[in-house]
């Protein structure tokens, strides 16, 4: 029975006794939880990569900093400084120019936040994994301890019965 099976049994809830003490021993022996960083890693492709790197860059201030400063030596390139001006007031290249870059950084970035959303299904899917098997072995605790308190009671009414007879 692989993983996939646990889980379908543990969510349907169809477990007659033997099933239930063989998925147990199961759970309890074997490692569920997974790395999913460290799995994703792995698998990751060379336009993920680039995608995550465009992302990182992208959505910080250093980059936001230094496309300011950009388009702050463009106009002042272009209104005060350039005698023969490149791109003259209204900045239709300037403009240009930022609408090509939005055209291709929105989708790398949407790609980029696709990717984690995965990993975040991944990371649910495995912490509803690990919270089934802690349920099933506090489950399992719980009924061993209820057997255990029946059979103190037991050996209690035993031993007040052997010394009723001593008396």
């Amino acid at each position: 029975m692989d993983k996939r099976e646990i889980v379908k049994k543990l969510v349907n809830q169809k477990l007659d006794e033997k099933d239930r003490e063989e998925l147990l021993e199961m759970v309890v022996n074997s490692s569920i939880s997974v790395d999913i960083d460290k799995e994703q890693e792995e698998n990751i492709t060379f336009g993920e990569k680039m995608a995550d790197k465009i992302s990182a860059v992208a959505g910080s201030w250093w980059f936001i900093l230094i496309f300011l400063i950009f388009l702050i030596i463009w106009i002042v390139l272009n209104v005060y400084i350039l005698k023969d001006k490149i791109d003259p007031y209204p900045f239709i290249l300037l403009n240009l120019l930022l609408s090509c870059i939005t055209a291709v950084q929105a989708p790398i970035i949407m790609m980029s936040q696709n990717r984690d959303a995965k990993k975040d299904s991944m990371r649910n899917q495995n912490d509803y994994i690990i919270d089934l098997k802690s349920e099933l072995i506090l489950e399992d605790l719980h009924r061993k301890l209820e057997l255990i308190l029946k059979n103190q009671a037991k050996l209690l009414e035993i031993y007040k019965e052997e010394l009723e007879k001593e008396d």
